[in-house]
C-alpha cells in the first residue's frame, strides 16, 4: 500500500464526517450561539477566563494530544494497516468525537462543571463520588505515566563508570533547555495578549519567532545535565505551580503556542508523505492484516494478545480517550467564548487527532522492515524517524533528515509536558469537587474539608502521588492506566447519554458506543488480573504486582456499578 493513498482517503472521511455528522449532532443537541458561556458568566480571572477560539482550539489540542496519537497508533500495528486505519476513522468519527463534543457541552450546560457534576445532575451525587474517585484515580496514573516520560526525554545519561556520557546526554539537555525556554516565553505571550491587549495576530508570529529563536539557542546551549530523579523532582514543582496559576498566565499561552509545534510537526510530515509518494518511494511494507493473535514476532518482541480488546486500548488518543472528557469539562469548558466554538474545538480537535494517528501509521509502515525484528522500536523514534526520512527523498529536503528529526522528538515532548500539567490541574478539580456538596465551593467548607479542598494542599496531594508513583517507571504504569482511560471513556459516554436523555435531547448516538467501550475495557482489565495472578504465583515482582491486581479489581467495580446505575437511569428516562 502507498502511504499518500491512506493518508488521502484518512483526510478526506476525516473531513466528510467533521461536516455532515459533526453539524448533524449540533442541530440535534442544540447549540446555541446567543446563549452567555460560564467563561463570561462566572469569570474569576483563575479558572474561567474567556478565550479566544484560536487560543482555546490550541489549548484543548495540545492538551489532548500528548503521545497517544503517536505511540497508540504505532504499537497497534502489529494487526496490520487496514485494523488500525478502520478504528481510527469509524471510532474517531463515530464514538471519539462524538464524546469530546458530548462532554464539552453538557459541561458548558453545567456552569463549565466536570463530568462529575453532570453526573450528579441525572444519575445522583453517589453515582458522582464513584466517578470521582474513578477519575482521580486515573489522572494519577496519567501524572505518573507522562511525569516519568517528560524526566526520561530531559535526562542526563552515564557510563557504568558513573561519568556521565555527552554524546548520548547532549540531545536530552538540549530539549530541557528548549522547554524551559518555551515555558517563559508563554509567560511573556499570556502577559501581552491578556493584560496589555496585544493583537493576537501580531502576538502569534511575535510568539512563533520566539520560538524558532529559543530553539536555536537550546540547540546550541544546554548546560543542564541532570539525572532521571532529579528531573522527576523539577517536574513536580513545575506542575505544582502550573496547577494553581490562573490560565491566561500560563495554561492558555503555552498551550496555544505548543499548538503551532503540533501544526508545524504535521505539516512536515504530510510534505513529506506527499513528497516520498510524488518521488516513487511511498510505498509501505506492513501487511494489511497479520491475524487475529500479536505473535510478538513484531516490534518489540511483547505480545499485545488478541486483536480484541487490545487493538481498541491500544489506540486511544486516536481514536477515542476518556483523559478527554475530562479535559473538555475541566478546563476547555471554562474558557469557551461561544457555544458554537464547541464544534471545531471538541469535535474537529478530535480529528485532527485523528489525522496524526494516521500519519503515525504511515510513519511506521515506511521503516516496517527495520521496526520488525526491534531495531527501531520507541513510537516517538518510530514516528520521527520514518517521517524524517520521508523528507530526505524530497530533493530540497535531502541533507535536513537529522534536524527533522530532532524538531519532530522535540514537539511530542512538548506535548506530554502540555497533557501533564492540564493532568494535574484536572485532578486538582476532581479531588476538590470529592469532599464538596453542589453548589458548595472549597470557601463554603468547614473543618478537615476546607483543609482538603484547598487549591494547593489538594495539588500538593496529587503531585506528591502522582511524581512518587512515576518514580517506579513509565513501563510499568501504562498498560493499567490504557484499560483505565478506556474505562474512563465509556463512563463519559454514558454521563452524557443519560443527561441527554433527562433533558429530553436525543442521546442514541451514544448508546453503541458505550457498550462497546464498557465491554472491550473490562475485558481488558480482566485480562489484566489473570495476568498478574499468574505472576504473583510465580514470584515476579510480587509488591508491584499485587497494587496492580489490587487497583484493576478497584476500577472494575467501580465501573460496573456506574455503568449499572447510568443503564437505571436510561431506562427511567425512556419509561417516563
Amino acid at each position: 500500500m502507498n502511504a499518500v493513498v491512506i493518508l488521502l482517503i484518512g483526510i478526506a472521511v476525516l473531513i466528510v464526517g467533521y461536516l455532515t455528522y459533526g453539524r448533524w449532532l449540533a442541530k440535534e443537541w442544540g447549540i446555541d450561539e446567543t446563549r452567555t458561556t460560564p467563561a463570561h458568566e462566572l469569570e474569576d480571572g483563575m479558572d474561567y477566563c474567556p478565550a479566544k477560539a484560536p487560543v482555546l482550539l490550541g489549548h484543548h489540542f495540545s492538551s489532548i494530544a500528548g503521545a497517544g496519537p503517536i505511540n497508540g497508533p504505532i504499537q497497534a500495528a502489529v494487526f496490520g494497516w487496514v485494523p488500525v486505519l478502520l478504528w481510527v476513522l469509524v471510532g474517531g468519527i463515530f464514538i471519539g468525537a462524538v464524546h469530546d463534543f458530548g462532554a464539552l457541552f453538557a459541561s458548558i450546560r453545567h456552569k463549565g462543571q466536570s463530568i462529575g457534576e453532570v453526573i450528579a445532575d441525572s444519575m445522583g451525587l453517589k453515582a458522582k463520588r464513584l466517578f470521582l474517585i474513578f477519575s482521580y484515580l486515573t489522572l494519577i496514573l496519567v501524572v505518573a505515566a507522562f511525569a516519568s516520560i517528560v524526566a526520561n526525554t530531559f535526562m542526563a545519561t552515564y557510563d557504568e563508570s558513573g561519568a556521565l556520557d555527552l554524546a548520548k546526554s547532549a540531545s536530552n539537555a538540549s530539549t530541557a533547555m528548549i522547554s524551559i525556554l518555551f515555558i517563559l516565553i508563554a509567560i511573556v505571550f499570556g502577559f501581552l495578549v491578556y493584560r496589555k491587549n496585544a493583537p493576537l495576530s501580531v502576538s502569534t508570529i511575535l510568539g512563533v519567532l520566539a520560538i524558532v529563536i529559543c530553539m536555536v539557542i537550546g540547540l546550541n546551549w544546554h548546560p543542564l545535565y541532570l539525572s532521571q530523579k532529579t528531573w522527576m523532582i523539577i517536574v513536580g514543582i513545575y506542575i505544582a505551580v502550573a496547577s494553581v496559576t490562573p490560565v491566561w498566565i500560563l495554561l492558555q499561552p503555552r498551550d496555544y503556542l505548543s499548538s503551532f509545534l503540533l501544526y508545524f510537526m504535521m505539516a512536515v510530515a504530510i510534505v513529506g508523505i506527499l513528497g516520498a509518494g510524488i518521488m516513487g518511494q511511498g510505498s509501505l511494507d506492513i501487511p494489511a492484516f497479520t491475524g487475529f493473535v500479536d505473535s510478538a514476532q513484531y516490534g518489540s518482541g511483547v505480545s499485545l494478545g488478541m486483536l480484541f480488546p487490545a487493538l481498541f486500548i491500544t489506540i486511544a488518543c486516536g481514536a477515542i480517550s476518556g483523559f478527554h472528557s475530562l479535559v473538555g469539562s475541566g478546563t476547555t469548558a471554562k474558557q469557551l467564548d461561544n457555544e458554537r466554538d464547541a464544534r471545531p474545538i471538541a469535535y474537529g480537535g478530535m480529528l485532527i487527532e485523528c489525522a496524526l494517528a494516521v500519519i503515525s501509521l504511515c510513519a511506521v509502515g515506511y521503516i516496517w522492515k527495520e521496526y520488525v525484528p526491534g531495531g527501531i522500536t520507541t513510537p516517538t523514534a518510530v514516528f520521527a524517524t520514518g517521517i524524517s526520512r520521508m523528507c530526505a527523498t524530497i530533493p530540497f529536503l535531502k541533507g535536513a533528515e537529522n534536524v527533522i528529526y530532532s524538531m519532530l522528538i522535540l514537539a511530542v515532548s512538548a506535548f506530554c509536558l502540555t497533557s501533564l500539567d492540564t493532568a494535574t490541574r484536572l485532578a486538582r478539580y476532581m479531588f476538590q469537587e470529592f469532599w464538596l456538596e453542589p453548589g458548595q465551593t472549597y470557601e463554603d467548607a468547614k473543618g478537615i474539608k476546607k483543609v482538603l479542598t484547598n487549591p494547593y494542599a489538594a495539588t500538593i496531594i496529587t503531585v506528591v502521588a502522582g511524581v512518587a508513583l512515576g518514580m517506579t517507571g513509565y513501563a510499568k504504569i501504562w498498560p493499567l492506566f490504557g484499560a483505565a482511560n478506556q474505562l474512563l471513556a465509556a463512563l463519559g459516554l454514558i454521563a452524557v447519554a443519560t443527561w441527554l436523555g433527562k433533558v429530553g435531547k436525543n442521546n442514541k448516538m451514544f448508546l453503541i458506543p458505550m457498550a462497546f467501550m464498557l465491554v472491550v475495557t473490562i475485558v481488558s482489565l480482566i485480562q489484566t488480573i489473570i495476568a498478574k495472578v499468574g505472576a504473583i504465583q510465580a514470584g515476579t515482582d510480587f509488591g508491584w504486582n499485587i497494587a496492580l491486581v489490587v487497583l484493576a479489581i478497584l476500577l472494575v467495580v467501580l465501573a460496573i456499578v456506574l455503568a449499572i446505575d447510568g443503564v437505571k437511569s436510561l431506562t427511567a428516562k425512556k419509561g417516563n
